[in-house]
């Protein structure tokens, strides 16, 4: 989950790779990955499909008891708000989901009134909570 990524997994790396066009996208989910590679693109094996992920730099350093690297790689499922619209996420979004425009490469990533589903509820409001509208 993106809340769980912490900013130190996100030192080695050098750039994102969109597989698609992110401005129509709300929110896209993000996730750690244990990949065999630095570069190469990794295996997706979820429902639905790979939206695009972190490339690792020289430096990133594979973990000594598997030999793997971990990788931040972002991904809709078939259900989400791009695929259906009025569906489960038709306002909110997963605990996981970040607005695409929010990352980079040593970024993780937050929530956005977008990402959400629209405009903050009356109920955040009066508690004085904003998010940024992108």
């Amino acid at each position: 989950m993106s809340a769980l990524i912490d900013p130190e997994d996100s030192r080695t790396k050098t750039d994102l790779v969109w597989l698609e066009d992110i401005s129509d996208l709300d929110y896209v989910r993000q996730s750690l990955d244990r990949v065999s590679s630095r570069r190469r693109q990794p295996p997706y094996h979820r429902d639905g499909r790979l939206v695009g992920y972190a490339r690792l730099g020289p430096t990133a350093k594979a973990s000594r008891a598997s030999g793997t690297f971990l990788r931040r790689v972002f991904w809709l499922a078939p259900h989400d708000r791009d695929q259906q619209p009025n569906g489960l996420y038709s306002t909110g979004a997963p605990s996981e989901a970040v607005a695409p425009r929010t990352v980079s490469p040593r970024a993780k990533g937050y929530k956005t009134e977008r990402s959400e589903g629209g405009p903050a509820s009356d109920a955040m409001r009066e508690m004085g909570i904003t998010l940024p509208k992108n």
